[in-house]
Formats: C-alpha cells, sequence, structure tokens
C-alpha cells in the first residue's frame, strides 16, 4: 500500500516532470502521429485541408482544431487507396529482379572486409599475433577491390539508381557518408598525433587555429559560399590554375558530378575534422605514457605501437564520434544546398549528383508540396535512422555505464 506521503511524493514528481512531458507530447508525440497521418494520405499542393466533419481529423488535424475555411482546388485530402500507396511508391522500385540483383552484388564486395574483421578478433583473443591487424585489414581492402572488379560494381550501382528517386537519393547519401567518415577520422587522427607530440612548441596556437572551421560551422552558410567562389569557372582555384599553365581553359567544377560530389566532401571535410581532432586528442592523453615506454624496450616501432596500443585504446573514443558524426553527416543540408543546391543536374525530374537525402525531401516539399509522400519519405527515414541509432548505441556501449 502507498500512503499518503507516498502519493505526495509521486505528485510532487510529476508536478516537476510535467512540463517536460508536455513539451515531449507537444513538439514530439503529435508531430510523429501527424506525420504518420498524412503519410497515409494524398495531402498535396492542391489538397491542403482534410474534411474535417471526419472525427479522426478532428483529433490530429490543427486546421480542424482551430476552424479555418477549406481551401485547396481539389477535393479535401483523405487516405489512400490502397493505404501504403505513399509507402510502395518510395520503395517499390528497391524489391525488382534488377534492384535485388544489384543489393547482393554490392552486398558481396564487403564479404572480404567482413572476413578480415572476423579475423583479426580471433586473433585478438590470442596471446601472440602472428599477423598483424593492419596487414588483414590491407588484404581485406584488396579482396574488396579485386572482388568489386569481378562482379561489375560500377554496373551494380548503376542499375540501383534506376530503382527510383528515393533510392537514387539514399544510395548515393550512404555512398558520401562511407566516403567521408574514413577521411574525417584519417585526418583527425594525424592531426591530433601531430599535435600530441611533447616536441612540438607553439602547441596552443595550432589547437586554436585548426579548430577554427568547426567553431566557425555555425555560419556555415558564409563559409560554404566562399567555397563556392573558389570553384567557380572565374573562381580562384581557374584563376591560379590558369596563372601558372598557359592556355589553361577553366573547368566548371560544380557542373561536374564527379568534381561536385568531390567539392561537397572536401568541404565538410573541413567543417569536421575539428570535431575528431579534439576528441582523438582527448583520448590520446588519457593513454599512460609507460605503455610505449614498455613497447620501446620491446623494440616495438611507431607503427606497431600505433596499431597495438594506440588504435585499440582509442576505440571507446572513436567510436561514438564516427557514429554520431555518420548521422549527422547522413543529414547533413545547409552545406550542401548552399554549395550545390543539389547539382549538377542530369535531366528534368532526375536528381542531382549531390542531391542527398535532406536536399531531396526540402526540394520535394517546397517544390512539388507533395505532402503525403514526403510524409512516408519521413517516416521511413526515422524507422531507418532510429534502427541505426539503436545498433550504434549497442555497438559502443556508450550507455552501459549508466544501465548497469
Amino acid at each position: 500500500m502507498v500512503g499518503w506521503s507516498g502519493r505526495r511524493k509521486t505528485l510532487t514528481i510529476l508536478m516537476f516532470i510535467a512540463p517536460t512531458l508536455l513539451g515531449i507530447l507537444v513538439f514530439s508525440i503529435y508531430p510523429l502521429v501527424l506525420n504518420t497521418f498524412i503519410s497515409l494520405t494524398n495531402r498535396g499542393k492542391f489538397r491542403p485541408n482534410p474534411d474535417c466533419s471526419s472525427p479522426i481529423w478532428n483529433i490530429v488535424e490543427p486546421t480542424c482544431w482551430l476552424g479555418e475555411p477549406p481551401k485547396g482546388l481539389a477535393e479535401p485530402y483523405a487516405f489512400n487507396d490502397p493505404i501504403l500507396k505513399n509507402y510502395t511508391d518510395l520503395l517499390g522500385g528497391l524489391f525488382t529482379g534488377a534492384a535485388l540483383v544489384a543489393v547482393a552484388r554490392l552486398v558481396l564486395i564487403l564479404l572480404p572486409l567482413w572476413i578480415a574483421w572476423y579475423v583479426n578478433r580471433r586473433l585478438d583473443r590470442q596471446l601472440t599475433r602472428p599477423v598483424s591487424s593492419g596487414l588483414i585489414w590491407l588484404a581485406g581492402l584488396v579482396g574488396a577491390v579485386l572482388l568489386g572488379w569481378l562482379i561489375n560494381a560500377p554496373a551494380a550501382y548503376s542499375a540501383l539508381l534506376k530503382s527510383g528517386d528515393f533510392i537514387m537519393v539514399n544510395v548515393r547519401t550512404v555512398l558520401y557518408v562511407l566516403v567521408c567518415m574514413p577521411l574525417f577520422f584519417v585526418t583527425g587522427l594525424v592531426l591530433a598525433l601531430i599535435l600530441h607530440n611533447q616536441n612540438l612548441r607553439g602547441v596552443p596556437f595550432f589547437r586554436v587555429v585548426l579548430i577554427i572551421p568547426w567553431a566557425a560551422s555555425t555560419v556555415a552558410i558564409m563559409m560554404t559560399l566562399i567555397w563556392q567562389f573558389f570553384f567557380r569557372q572565374q573562381g580562384t582555384i581557374n584563376q591560379l590554375i590558369g596563372s601558372a599553365l598557359n592556355n589553361y581553359r577553366p573547368v566548371t567544377f560544380l557542373n561536374s558530378a564527379g568534381w561536385a560530389f568531390a567539392i561537397v566532401v572536401l568541404v565538410n571535410l573541413w567543417y569536421t575534422y575539428g570535431f575528431f581532432m579534439v576528441t582523438l586528442l582527448g583520448g590520446l592523453q588519457s593513454i599512460p605514457l609507460d605503455m610505449y615506454e614498455a613497447a620501446e624496450v620491446d623494440g616495438a616501432n611507431w607503427w606497431k605501437q600505433l596499431t597495438s596500443i594506440t588504435l585499440p585504446l582509442l576505440r571507446p573514443v572513436a567510436m561514438p564520434v564516427i557514429v554520431l558524426s555518420s548521422l549527422t553527416t547522413y543529414k547533413i543540408d545547409a552545406i550542401v544546398w548552399a554549395l550545390t543546391q543539389g547539382g549538377p543536374i542530369a535531366g528534368a525530374g532526375t536528381p542531382g549528383a549531390t542531391e542527398f537525402v535532406m536536399v531531396h525531401a526540402y526540394k520535394q516539399i517546397f517544390q512539388t508540396q507533395a505532402f503525403g509522400r514526403m510524409g512516408a519519405f519521413a517516416v521511413i527515414l526515422f524507422i531507418a535512422l532510429f534502427a541505426a541509432t539503436l545498433y550504434s548505441l549497442r555497438l559502443t556501449q556508450i550507455t552501459k555505464g549508466a544501465t548497469e
């Protein structure tokens, strides 16, 4: 039995957390419910309002609450028939025979890397390693490249891009993340190792200078416009090359699919390496120097110390950073929009070479105004990112201490 004091404590706690619960209900739960309902409808530019005579819309639709007059050029929007039409339109192309074969071929390329991970995991349990982890990973990478050449990975990638706009932008975004993460980590690690050198003078100055791009990310739009000017046809890069080479014809970097993709990666690297550098530098400073001294006594060179001491001990620090940065890079929009606006465009109605997930969603919402379709778009992304977050928590064990 709970006494009066127990009820009073419960009410007191509820009064304290009531504002937070109300905020979660209004700003999180309700938008999720409304967006899920909209994803099942044909709401769009010509059907902006529902039929408020239906009781269900009086529960979830604010225009019905507020008594706004109906507007639009067509009938009020309603549930689709079939009800999952928006979802099948977005994902239907992925389940065709050609798309499934392309996915299987691309996943097969990862098999050598998985084997390398499995072998390293088994060897880590032994007292001595006959082969270093770096060589095993190198063999896995070479195997993945050779396998990709044998099964014609570019053709499989092209076939997957033809499965629909939704599949295209998501595949390109995943590729973008896979290209960015190694660059972020390696650049941040190299700079962290340099700043961690005890013989380097002026370390505080270099730390401040190197952290400026990350600190300036709050004004990313302005800085990105400067990067855009660098790569214009009459921009800084072409002028510098033209001054060094005779008869040089300026290159329109941002109008080339390959160059535009590479430039977006470069600019995002500029904004992000500082985050990796600072975090990894903190991890390096927590590693006892006695371990390196003992390794030197045993005859371990710099590379052996890096692969056997530094990288394994940095894993608890590096994994959460990589996961967090991966999720942030996946939903990046401001930098890409300011730099290329998703272009260059291959044709009418076709997503551009740098039209990643959030850029595509932004253009679809404000250009086609197919709100029901974009509601399904948001639901699918929410489920995918939520699953990725749960898996990352298990992989990094970042909440292990809090739950034990």
